[in-house]
């Protein structure tokens, strides 16, 4: 099958782009010095993961336990569940641990921590726990000189639970676009999480682990000192929102939908095709950033990217492709619109956020660099 053959609207791969971005991120990890665990979430894909451990890759990190659990029944055992743990989840995680798999669970509160140690003390079972460190004040954690910190800390050890380690992310580097500003965070990232974790061993609790990490600090940051590992997800495939940031050029982007044109509307300028808001999600990240892309960047089947063409609108399974470079009052040209994109022209958008766009298909496309698509399972669900 070639992209000319696919039933619309797919998500794609580029299995070449995808290899070097893999390549290029754990050469930069090992230049650095530090481990690097992947954050699966964006591609909830087996057969990319396999790819990122054989180039080096050291365990997983998931947003959900359902990943934990594919990923585990597939052969990998070193996992980070990245979220704070709800104490009604510590069953199923406790089968996981007592299948073999090295499970870590993060906590961030008093409240999670206790429900931890009782747990743990009512089933014998030993996890390891990572305490979540709040770095840049995006989301969620313990800022690292707060006395929770320890408090939290103490819950732990007076129950004989290992803190295998604290770890935090920089989300708000999404909201960065220059160079200097996406250094100067990665920095205080990284100073951030070494600080929580001297705190640790400050009074006697082994913390060995310190791991940081947002695809965008992990490509800016000079130095690691103090850091053992780096996570970050998106950076497999690349987007649009990370396009705005500066990290990646269209051409690094992996990931796109494969579309077909179903219509015109020649008054308005619109090119209607079968991908909506269902193919490409409601994330509209890229509106929030100077290059506003709608709901994805328009590029040819080959790939080739048509500038000022975006998916300006979608609805649930129409998406409406215009100039975005024209006001509403002047419509693009009939005559262009109809050469360039006559009904039955497949076409290829570059989503706004990876991680939600492959998240509306049951499989990716897998196109290699000779052309031939294979079919690569992804899974749902939490």
């Amino acid at each position: 099958m070639t992209l000319d053959q696919l039933d619309t609207p797919a998500a794609v791969i580029d299995v070449a782009k995808m290899t070097r971005n893999i390549a290029s991120m754990q050469a930069r990890m090992r230049a650095l010095g530090v481990h690097f665990r992947p954050h699966v979430k964006t591609t909830k894909c087996i057969d990319v993961v396999r790819a990122q451990i054989a180039a080096g890759a050291v365990g997983i990190t998931v947003s959900t336990l359902k990943e934990a659990e594919e990923f585990f029944a597939a052969g990998v055992v070193d996992i980070l569940y990245a979220v704070g743990i709800d104490p009604t989840k510590l069953p199923r995680a406790a089968k996981l641990k007592r299948a073999g798999c090295k499970l870590k669970l993060v906590v961030d509160n008093p409240y999670a921590a206790t429900a931890v140690a009782e747990f743990s003390r009512a089933e014998q079972v030993a996890f390891e726990i990572w305490i979540e460190v709040d770095t840049d004040g995006h989301r969620s954690g313990i800022k690292p000189d707060e006395d929770t910190l320890l408090e939290v800390a103490n819950i732990l050890r007076q129950a004989g639970i290992e803190v295998g380690g604290v770890m935090t992310h920089a989300g708000s580097s999404y909201e960065l676009d220059t160079p200097d500003a996406l250094v100067a965070l990665a920095e205080q990232e990284r100073a951030g999480c070494v600080r929580a974790a001297q705190r640790l061993r400050a009074v006697g609790i082994a913390c060995p682990g310190v791991s940081v990490g947002s695809t965008p600090t992990a490509l800016a940051a000079r130095k690691l000192d103090g850091v053992t590992e780096v996570r970050a997800g998106v950076y497999v495939l690349f987007d649009l929102v990370m396009h705005n940031v500066g990290v990646c050029t269209f051409d690094e982007i992996a990931l796109s939908v494969v579309t077909t044109v179903i219509g015109h509307q020649a008054d308005r300028g619109w090119v209607i095709v079968d991908a909506g808001w269902m193919a490409m999600s409601r994330d509209r990240g890229t509106s929030k950033q100077a290059h506003d892309f709608g709901y994805g960047q328009v590029c040819t089947v080959d790939g080739v990217p048509l500038p000022g063409y975006i998916v300006s609108g979608a609805n649930q399974e129409h998406g409406i492709v215009s100039r975005a470079d024209l006001p509403a009052a002047a419509p693009a040209p009939t005559h262009d619109m109809l050469t360039l994109f006559p009904i039955g022209t497949k076409l290829r958008i570059l989503p706004n956020h990876a991680c939600a766009t492959g998240a509306q298909f049951p499989a990716y496309h897998a196109l290699s660099e000779h052309g031939d698509l294979s079919v690569w399972r992804r899974f749902h669900g939490w």
